[in-house]
């Protein structure tokens, strides 16, 4: 069992830059692949960000390619996301989540492919 819990929101201006952080209360994700998503005020959950489990293989929404980045740190049991020039229509819940699928050489995308996830993160962008 893995207990995520997403850290790093906040309410910036457009252009700015802010990243999340997504650790363990419990278990580890150091052989699991992850992913960030987002949903927005009367919005679907929408992918942003995956990650393969050693990180080797990385998968991006087209709305921030360029300006995301994900990241593992598996000595920190960490995930982050770094993300830049963020704009209004970037404002959501942020969550992490990590699929119980130790070890595969893959991104996933859809929500329904995750297994575990994190409470979410609040990211607000002003104009």
């Amino acid at each position: 069992q893995v207990q995520l819990v997403e850290a790093g929101g906040g309410l910036v201006q457009a252009g700015a830059s802010l990243r999340l952080s997504c650790t363990t209360s419990k278990g580890s994700i150091r052989n699991y692949p992850m992913g960030w998503f987002r949903q927005g005020p009367g919005k679907e959950r929408e992918f942003v960000a995956a990650l393969s489990w050693s990180t080797a293989r990385t998968s991006y929404a087209d709305s921030v390619k360029g300006r995301f980045t994900i990241s593992k740190d598996n000595a920190q049991n960490t995930v982050y996301l770094e993300m830049n020039s963020l704009k209004p229509e970037g404002t959501a819940v942020y969550y992490c989540a990590a699929k119980s699928f130790p070890g595969v050489l893959a991104t996933f995308r859809r929500p329904d492919e995750y297994d575990y996830w994190g409470q979410g993160t609040q990211v607000t962008v002003s104009s």
